[in-house]
């Protein structure tokens, strides 16, 4: 059996969160899951990561780098961070070109990441990622529903000058957070379901125990074909075997593949990389490394998922804000139970485990806002400001 590397590492901003007056920052903005407020300018760094990038990526399970935050990977953290807005911000939330617009992607794929606030990147977008879920109640008003939307995108690093930065080309997957009713309805489905066979036989040298579970609204998001396209996870299956048939091979630069997503989105993230590393291991022992960066992310899966999801080689870093309880639920964290209360709560299906390593951002310093302690702004600017 693989070992557990999850832990936690608190992290405190260096300096008071201030708003343009001068103030203490105050939380309260507006709905976390509306799309957050654009990047006054890009951020990307212009720090060499070179040979440093697996130990960024996680090879080592961040051992060193969180506590204090190291410098590179906290810039590398707020660049994540803003392709997970970019998802935001070109996601229709209005239907501003037709009332069928909704849920739909506002840019093409060519201009998708210059129109979202961050046009030098060096990465460009090859395809976007749907979503279906649940059907919303007929009640509801046909703006707020979408059995099928936008979730995300995959952008590759094409730039010679950034690739050369990073010591890799970078796979990019970015997904967004809960937007619609029928993502919301999804949400609700907080107890843990099975893994399909297929996906979670026992692998050589690993104990047969209890079975790899997980959210059961998060796995409809993510395996539940829609009318138009299939499953999310056959979308990402579909173009992460493309890409890696494209861009691996001899006298290439090593590829790496970065999953990332704010709350819905985070979840979704940790699916993706456990489809990937599982997927990519099982094909061919040269595999990416598989990494994903998690902003909010509520709770995923059981013990033996996080087991079977370390054992593939996937890595996740969680950042979660101290005072968001997105990062607490669904479900019973049952690590630290005992027997008897880890058999109830499996038994009603709510025995979760928190996966991978967690950078834990304190925000005590801040007013306790339910809403504004999960909104993607307050995360990235809390890290930019961490430094110990």
């Amino acid at each position: 059996m693989a070992a557990s590397i999850s832990g936690t590492h608190a992290c405190y901003p260096s300096v008071a969160l201030n708003n343009a007056t001068g103030n203490r920052r105050r939380c309260a903005e507006k709905n976390s899951f509306a799309p957050p407020l654009p990047a006054s300018r890009p951020s990307s760094s212009t720090l060499r990561i070179g040979e440093q990038w697996p130990e960024l990526q996680g090879a080592r399970d961040w051992d060193g780098l969180l506590s204090p935050l190291d410098g590179a990977l906290r810039s590398e953290l707020v660049r994540y961070g803003e392709f997970v807005r970019a998802a935001y911000a070109s996601f229709d939330f209005q239907g501003r070109g037709a009332p069928t617009s909704y849920g739909s992607c506002r840019f093409p794929t060519r201009s998708l990441l210059r129109r979202s606030g961050i046009p030098e990147t060096g990465y460009a977008v090859t395809g976007l990622l749907h979503a279906a879920s649940s059907s919303a109640p007929s009640w509801l008003p046909s703006s707020c529903t979408c059995s099928s939307s936008y979730i995300g995108y995959v952008a590759v690093c094409v730039d010679e000058g950034e690739m050369e930065r990073l010591g890799r080309r970078d796979v990019v997957i970015a997904y967004r957070g809960t937007a619609t009713c029928s993502e919301w309805l999804d949400n609700l489905h907080s107890t843990l379901t099975s893994l399909p066979a297929t996906t979670t036989a026992p692998r050589s040298g690993e104990e047969e125990g209890e079975e790899p579970m997980v959210e059961s609204g998060f796995w409809r998001l993510f395996s539940t074909p829609g009318e138009a396209h299939g499953s999310l996870q056959q979308q990402v299956r579909g173009e992460v075997q493309r890409i890696v048939r494209e861009y691996s091979g001899k006298g290439m630069p090593p590829l790496s593949i970065t999953v990332t997503g704010h709350s819905l989105g985070a979840a979704l993230a940790v699916l993706t990389a456990y489809e990937i590393a599982t997927a990519t291991r099982d094909a061919d022992n040269a595999a990416p490394m598989v990494t994903a960066v998690s902003f909010g992310c509520p709770r995923v899966g059981n013990a033996a998922f996080r087991r079977r999801l370390e054992a593939s080689g996937g890595k996740v870093l969680r950042v979660a804000n101290s005072n968001d309880l997105v990062t607490k639920v669904p479900g019973l964290w049952v690590d630290e139970y005992g027997s008897v209360k880890r058999w109830m709560a499996s038994k009603i299906g709510w025995a979760y485990s928190d996966v991978g390593r967690e950078l834990l951002l304190s925000g005590h310093d801040l007013p306790r806002n339910v809403v504004a302690s999960h909104h993607l702004d307050l995360y990235l600017k809390l890290v930019a400001a961490c430094t110990y």
